[in-house]
């Protein structure tokens, strides 16, 4: 099985991911750490990624999903997958429990004030809230208000996983 986390830069999806994967003793990934180093430059730059970019990526990601399911590995992936084609392809041919990681645009700016050596800042919430199609379905939503350890809590509850 996997859990995506996804939602835009400064939602906690790292921070939420990696406390979620202890808890349940699996594995997590960091979608970040899939980008080609030309999409970390841009994005340093502030420069939105266009789908031509991000293809590759989302491809690279999916295909270690397929490669860790095929070894009945569970994983917790922490990716903005901010349209639905995106999560389209990296839910293809795999159990995926979808979770959204929501809040405000102050929220967002918040968080990633604290935030340090990244290379996706601030400058880039405009342009990723503007790419974002919300999930409507089969979807669960969590209020980044509340904090990573309550948000892991009510995932594994919500889940049937703890």
């Amino acid at each position: 099985m996997v859990i995506l986390l996804m939602g835009v830069t400064g939602s906690g999806k790292t921070t939420v991911g990696k406390l979620l994967a202890e808890k349940l003793a699996w594995t997590f990934l960091d979608a970040d750490d899939f980008h080609p180093p030309e999409n970390r430059e841009k994005m340093h730059r502030a420069i939105p990624l266009t789908d031509a970019d991000r293809l590759p990526w989302l491809t690279a990601i999916h295909d270690e999903l397929l490669r860790r399911a095929a070894q009945n590995e569970d994983v917790v992936l922490a990716c903005s997958a901010l349209r639905q084609s995106y999560r389209e392809l990296l839910s293809g041919n795999l159990q995926v429990a979808l979770v959204y990681l929501r809040g405000t645009t102050e929220q967002l700016h918040r968080n990633l004030a604290t935030r340090a050596h990244h290379f996706a800042g601030e400058s880039l919430v405009p342009s990723q809230l503007a790419t974002l199609e919300e999930p409507t379905s089969h979807v669960l939503i969590e209020d980044i208000a509340r904090s990573p350890k309550q948000i892991v809590a009510n995932i594994c509850a919500r889940l049937n996983l703890c």
